[in-house]
């Protein structure tokens, strides 16, 4: 599958350099997917169409809890500032804990970028998450791994593992998936990959491999690479419309 990914991202290359009005569209098509479908995935009722309302014409939808329109704002704050980080080529700490921060304050500020001081459950899953007094030896070794990821593996099965190494030490109190997934995409935006896209259809096999990962991390490493095609695939379509 990476040779594919690989020969889809030189094709999607062939385009660039792209007008910067084109790729500013671009990027505000992503900002609305990518918030929809990671606000979807954790419970969250706005439809993309919905979303996209709530973050270009700042209207709110009638019926839909306030909660969701702050997720859908914070989401794509977090996004722009994702791509601020592009260029580095190297994630911080501060960094995780910015995307965080501007995703979650509208919601509990006194957590947002915040590390959990309680423990926490995942509903559903058997395995026990780290105890508060374990955080913090965990965050220290996290971006060392994520560094050897980039150096031992293909970039999108890099950006998986740090997914799997973020979200299983689940340093705050809510909104851990949602980072891992702005994690996981600035990887692979950061090894000049399209992002990943989880259409909220998949929650099911996403949570399973998610899962069985505590196990044997293939199946999810597959399931992102499958992403990965995916979202190319439709980066492409915007080309051919």
């Amino acid at each position: 599958m990476y040779t594919e990914i690989d020969a889809l991202q030189k094709e999607i290359n062939s385009f660039r350099p792209l007008d910067a009005t084109l790729l500013k569209q671009i990027r505000e098509y992503y900002k609305i997917a990518l918030t929809f479908s990671s606000n979807a995935l954790e419970g969250n009722t706005l439809t993309e169409s919905e979303t996209k309302i709530v973050l270009e014409k700042g209207i709110t939808i009638g019926g839909k809890p306030l909660k969701d329109h702050l997720e859908a704002v914070g989401h794509a704050e977090a996004y722009d500032f994702l791509y601020t980080l592009v260029k580095e080529k190297t994630i911080r700490e501060a960094d995780i804990q910015r995307l965080h921060q501007l995703f979650y304050f509208r919601i509990d500020e006194e957590h947002a970028g915040k590390y959990r001081s309680t423990k926490a459950i995942i509903t559903g899953s058997k395995y026990p998450l780290p105890k508060p007094s374990d955080l913090a030896s965990l965050r220290k070794k996290l971006i060392p791994r994520i560094d050897t990821f980039r150096k031992e593996h293909h970039p999108v099965q890099a950006a998986a593992l740090a997914h799997l190494d973020f979200v299983f030490i689940h340093p705050f109190i809510d909104g851990n998936g949602r980072t891992a997934r702005l994690l996981m995409n600035l990887l692979l935006l950061q090894e000049n990959y399209t992002i990943a896209i989880i259409p909220p259809i998949t929650r099911r096999e996403y949570i399973d491999a998610l899962e069985h990962a505590h196990i044997d991390n293939k199946d999810f490493i597959h399931f992102i690479a499958r992403m990965v095609r995916e979202t190319q695939k439709d980066y492409l379509r915007l080309f051919l419309r």
